[in-house]
């Protein structure tokens, strides 16, 4: 295969390098007609006004939950379809709702029976309106898949809970042993587990042709983001990987998996939400890591992942499950940098709702606040500058389907990304430190001009900085960040990139 081959196909794969964006449908936007839904939050669940924060509660001993976990705000299919142009117009490529089955919980990974949809967002043939206007919209739909367990209320689990001798005993896992007479995840006793290796159970979860997996995939989901995808193993991954890809072959399978990625790229997933980037560029904004270890680190995950299964995986910097950007990094350069690596790293980039447009939010529930939008003004610097990013890289092949190589520096964290097009590399260069830097750089694209100059990627713009016998030389302010892009374009008729591609 030559390379011009495998840039066009990896252009043409949508999984590849795509911008997600993620919802809590519970609140994402609040409901038309929040009245006529009432009923559908009985004691002791609460129902919120849109302009409360989420707060810490307290532990329900009769439920087994923590109060915080039964409190709503009343988002819903309907009112997600009514804002999915203001997604549109962040340039996002993929919708990807966390889970939406039928379960007691306001977060919904305590699932009562996976085919049916929870009632508060609405139907799956609600669901189903949602993905055809996604769809029209040109984006991708993937839902949650909480596939390791189920909620202690499901109808199956209080069957085989009351009856020793019911069908689904050996669809979980008792043991007199454990604290709860049965394995739930991480001691949850609101989460089951389920035995998965039950062959019965893996018919109805992803091997049978009316599984769950496959039947939603079957009616125009595009694919599934499995929680806890470490818990499921290498084996029943593949297994459940392979299913989906016999439905679907460009269906796609991203697990949440907390580990080093190398091994899980294999074939167990399509991709996974890379935490590893995540660790390594939240540690090097805040000085944790020097540029140069930073560097080391991501090259050596590159070279045991490999370009194409990261470009499939999901760079995420804050989701449900950890503080927001805002919050982490209370610096707003400290935060360009990381939305800036995140832009430009090999990698699908992951937008948690919100965040956006400098929502902040601690630790669980703090970070799963609703949307607010009295924020989304034109001249609110964390969308304004965001655009800027996603712009230069949508219009950017090298920065969503390209490869990468790293540039040595002590104190810069540098790289290239490139595909087989030299006008199409872009130097990406970040200075995490509080001061300035200056720096020769060696660039070892072959295909790079003496005395070429470059231009400023973000901004469009010629900047003085020219190529000299391959070396560049930068200074950069402190925490802050430049791509470089060459300039190959004939000035009055004439280009030394004449003959090169």
């Amino acid at each position: 295969m030559n390379k011009a081959t495998k840039y066009q196909q990896r252009q043409r794969d949508w999984r590849n390098g795509a911008l997600v964006y993620q919802v809590l449908p519970d609140r994402f936007a609040p409901a038309t007609d929040l009245d006529s839904k009432k009923h559908l939050y009985p004691a002791p669940k609460k129902l919120k006004s849109w302009q409360q924060a989420p707060q810490h509660g307290h532990y329900l001993d009769n439920v087994k939950l923590w109060s915080h976990e039964i409190e709503f705000w009343g988002g819903d299919f309907a009112s997600l379809s009514n804002h999915l142009h203001y997604i549109k117009s962040l340039s996002v490529d993929v919708v990807y709702l966390n889970p939406i089955h039928l379960g007691y919980t306001n977060h919904k990974y305590d699932s009562l029976d996976f085919h049916k949809i929870s009632p508060e967002f609405g139907s799956r043939a609600d669901l189903l309106k949602l993905a055809d206007k996604i769809h029209t919209l040109e984006m991708k739909l993937v839902l949650d898949g909480v596939f390791n367990h189920m909620g202690r209320n499901a109808p199956i689990f209080q069957q085989a809970l009351a009856d020793k001798n019911s069908q689904y005993r050996n669809w979980f896992i008792f043991d007199n042993a454990l604290p709860e007479g049965y394995r739930c995840w991480n001691n949850a006793a609101n989460l089951p587990e389920l035995n998965l290796e039950n062959p019965a159970v893996q018919a109805h979860i992803w091997a049978g042709e009316n599984s769950v997996v496959q039947s939603y995939l079957k009616q125009g989901i595009d694919g599934w983001r499995l929680d806890v995808a470490h818990d499921i193993g290498y084996q029943l991954l593949t297994e459940l990987t392979q299913a989906v890809h016999s439905v679907n072959s460009n269906a796609l399978i991203v697990g949440e998996i907390w580990c080093y990625p190398q091994n899980w790229l294999k074939g167990a997933v399509d991709g996974v939400m890379n935490f590893t980037a995540r660790e390594i560029i939240w540690r090097t904004c805040q000085q944790h890591i020097k540029p140069h270890i930073a560097m080391r680190m991501l090259k050596r995950m590159v070279e045991d992942a490999g370009v194409d299964n990261l470009l499939k995986s999901w760079l995420v910097l804050d989701n449900h499950d950890t503080p927001r950007l805002a919050s982490m990094l209370p610096e707003y350069a400290d935060q360009q940098l990381a939305r800036a690596l995140m832009m430009s790293l090999p990698g699908s980039p992951n937008l948690y709702y919100g965040s956006e447009l400098g929502m902040q939010g601690g630790d669980d529930p703090l970070m799963r606040g609703p949307m607010q939008w009295q924020l989304n003004t034109p001249d609110n610097p964390h969308l304004k500058d965001l655009k800027a990013l996603i712009k230069m890289r949508k219009n950017s092949p090298a920065l969503t389907i390209g490869d990468i190589r790293f540039i040595d520096s002590d104190n810069l964290l540098a790289f290239e990304r490139y595909t087989d097009r030299v006008a199409e590399s872009v130097f990406c260069l970040f200075n995490v430190n509080s001061t300035p830097v200056t720096e020769y750089l060696m660039t070892t694209n072959s295909s790079l001009m003496n005395m070429g100059g470059l231009n400023n990627a973000l901004t469009e713009q010629q900047s003085d900085i020219y190529i000299k016998a391959g070396l560049i030389k930068v200074t950069l302010p402190a925490k802050s960040f430049l791509f470089l892009s060459p300039k190959t374009q004939a000035v009055q008729g004439y280009t030394t990139y004449k003959r090169v591609p």
